[in-house]
């Protein structure tokens, strides 16, 4: 039996991005599963409690910091156009209605339900935030499922909302109760690791496990 790697994760997120590529080595390095565990981003699970609009260093950080890790990695990297989330980015207040990230949110809950969540999470994110413009329309979204091994037809008419929604919700309560708030969050049994850049020190408690693949 393999040990489960639960992955707290946002398409929001670009550090949940910029960790899926070693997400994927993980389950070739390791015995071990990896199992997506979509969130709302923070920006909804918190709305106004997580930036003060007169003070913007927080997310100017953000991006300047994913920008320098996305070209430390080596990976592309470039705002979604589109934002996956709809929010003013003056006073950082958030529309009721998300359209997009519910759909990136619902898509990435049928993949793991399939097998195929980090799959999916890899292509999706990698076409969203490597630069592709109006990813929401046309065949984008088709063809990073078709590349996880999915069909998108599919699985949007297997999504029933309130599944999603308990799912979501089943998350978030999750996140919380392994003791962090942020993503990308990897729990394995029952130790969280918080962000892109503790895959390291993940890998080496794993390595303390005996998990590693001879």
């Amino acid at each position: 039996m393999t040990t489960e790697i639960d992955v707290f994760w946002s398409f929001r997120s670009p550090y949940s991005y910029l960790v899926t590529p070693d997400l994927l080595r993980l389950r070739e390095d390791f015995n071990v599963t990896v199992k997506l565990r979509p969130v709302l981003p923070i920006a909804l699970r918190a709305k106004s409690a997580v930036f003060d609009a007169s003070d913007k260093k927080r997310p100017m950080y953000i991006v300047m910091d994913s920008l320098r890790r996305a070209e430390f990695l080596g990976l592309p990297m470039a705002w979604p156009n589109p934002d996956p989330v709809i929010q003013d980015m003056e006073t950082f207040e958030v529309a009721e209605d998300q359209p997009l990230i519910w759909r990136l949110t619902s898509l990435g809950v049928e993949a793991e339900r399939r097998g195929k969540g980090i799959d999916f999470a890899y292509a999706a994110a990698t076409m969203i935030w490597s630069g592709t413009a109006d990813w929401h329309t046309g065949d984008h979204l088709a063809r990073a499922s078709s590349e996880a091994g999915l069909d998108l037809a599919d699985m949007e008419a297997a999504i029933d909302d309130q599944d999603v929604t308990a799912v979501v919700e089943k998350n978030h309560a999750a996140l919380e109760a392994a003791g962090h708030w942020g993503v990308p969050t990897m729990v394995v049994r029952g130790e969280p690791f918080f962000g892109q850049d503790r895959i390291d020190t993940l890998r080496w408690r794993l390595d303390q496990f005996g998990l590693g693949k001879s």
